[in-house]
């Protein structure tokens, strides 16, 4: 008898302890993943992968396994008539972006791709390193793909990479924007800055809004429906690239230069299939300016 109550107190330790690896409002701290699991985190060459690709699985259950690794899901949203952009976040995400011009490394995405049955998951050694620039942690990088390598198994490399030594001073080429050449859409006080972002078009328009600190936000927003198309010559295998995202801090609303993220997000972008949306860029400024005018 004595041996039998101690094997259920066993057991039912071991189902606490596994029922808080999955606690959803658990999240990753530096260094360190919610997960215990025994997936080594592949060291990368010198040229690091934009995506990591994995087995298709829909949306519900790719929300549900993000949680399930210590992430809040900020937004589902539908990018393309294809396919479907979950953007998340964690603690540490927000901790190491909440710093004058890093906010847009707070959250990462995973695309739901109904066309080509998979999905694409931004890869934070590439995003964190190309926006957070010397300030980059590969701790926290780490331990980011280590719970999603927990959740999502057999995830691969894009054939979309980049020198990683290289990223911060990402370019397209000679004379285009680099990281730091942000879009200055507005500036005032920021408790107005972020009144106007909430409320365009009665909030329609916002796909997700992030608080950082008092005085950092950052916002997804929802493009024009003719200003997006370029998803359809860029090539709709990326489709996490959009929604598009507005930070504001220090009095100032601004946006990546879309010469400048669009090409880092389509490294294999040529200048022939660029110059088919030589327009975006300009139409992507003039629709995230609306919500401050």
């Amino acid at each position: 008898m004595k041996n039998f109550v101690t094997a259920m107190v066993i057991m039912l330790m071991s189902v606490v302890l596994s029922a808080a690896e999955y606690d959803p409002k658990e999240t990753i701290g530096a260094g360190a993943f919610v997960k215990k699991c025994d997936v080594p985190v592949k060291k990368h060459k010198k040229e690091v992968s934009t995506y990591l690709i994995g087995a298709y699985v829909d949306v519900q259950m790719a929300a549900t396994k993000l949680v399930k690794a210590g992430f809040e899901v900020l937004a589902r949203y539908p990018s393309h008539e294809h396919g479907t952009t979950l953007v998340f976040t964690n603690a540490m995400m927000k901790a190491q972006a909440n710093k004058p011009g890093r906010g847009f490394a707070a959250v990462l995405r995973l695309y739901v791709d109904e066309k080509r049955k998979r999905i694409s998951i931004t890869n934070p050694k590439y995003f964190f390193k190309a926006f957070l620039q010397d300030e980059y942690s590969q701790n926290n990088a780490d331990a980011v793909l280590t719970a999603l390598n927990c959740e999502f198994v057999d995830l691969k490399e894009s054939t979309d990479e980049w020198l990683f030594s290289a990223l911060p001073q990402y370019q397209f080429m000679m004379g285009m924007a680099h990281y730091q050449d942000m879009l200055s859409l507005a500036k005032g006080e920021n408790s107005d800055l972020v009144e106007k972002a909430r409320n365009y078009q009665h909030g329609r328009d916002v796909i997700f809004e992030l608080k950082l600190d008092d005085n950092r936000y950052l916002f997804g927003y929802e493009l024009a429906e003719k200003t997006k198309a370029f998803l359809d010559k860029t090539g709709t295998q990326n489709g996490a690239i959009l929604p598009y995202t507005v930070l504001i801090e220090e009095g100032t609303a601004k946006a990546l230069d879309a010469k400048y993220y669009i090409a880092l997000s389509y490294p294999l972008l040529d200048l022939s299939r660029f110059a088919t949306i030589l327009a975006t860029p300009r139409a992507i400024k003039k629709d995230l300016r609306k919500p401050f005018k």
